[in-house]
């Protein structure tokens, strides 16, 4: 009888250590690397936090240019010029030489008005709205922004595309940086 019940004890000890032994995956390391990068921003006197109105979590942001025109609702259309990017490896530059002497680029520009003639873009603010909703966090700058404002607005993946990614551009927690300049309310 004790050696049966060494060998429960034992077989539930080698069992429960495996089942702890969780390592982390690519996902993983991706999620935390771009988190800890949100978490840099956050800390940056630079940047100001604008709490989403679904209070599902915050974006950071800069001003770039002050604007003086009227502040949009979450109703409105808007017409805007902006880049939207993220960096495969937050800890290295823009662009970067590897050990093979090529140049890595590091920035990945996954939008952006300038590829359209610099043509504002309309959208409208409700990111459920049919047609064209945009994520909550370029919602959330949006209804704080002038006409005549360009920000630099840091979004956590949570308020972007969160853990589904946006097809092959935007992997699943990606940390997302726009450059946004609102040029008018319709």
């Amino acid at each position: 009888m004790k050696k049966q019940l060494s060998l429960i004890f034992s077989f539930c000890a080698i069992i429960l250590f495996a089942a702890c032994d969780k390592t982390e995956t690519f996902d993983d390391q991706w999620k935390n690397a771009n988190e800890a990068q949100f978490a840099d921003i956050t800390a940056d006197s630079e940047y100001t936090r604008i709490n989403s109105a679904s209070t599902s979590g915050y974006i950071m942001y800069k001003e770039l240019k002050s604007g003086d025109g009227e502040t949009p609702y979450f109703t409105d259309r808007v017409r805007v010029l902006y880049t939207g990017w993220f960096k495969t490896n937050w800890s290295l530059p823009d662009t970067y030489e590897n050990n093979l002497g090529q140049t890595i680029i590091n920035k990945k520009i996954f939008d952006s008005t300038d590829n359209r003639n610099n043509i504002p873009s309309t959208f409208a603010i409700n990111p459920r709205a049919t047609g064209g909703g945009l994520i909550e966090g370029f919602s959330t700058a949006l209804q704080h922004m002038q006409v005549g404002d360009k920000w630099e607005i840091w979004i956590p993946w949570n308020l972007g595309y969160g853990s589904a990614g946006n097809g092959g551009d935007i992997k699943p927690y990606t940390t997302l940086v726009f450059e946004v300049e609102l040029m008018g309310i319709l």
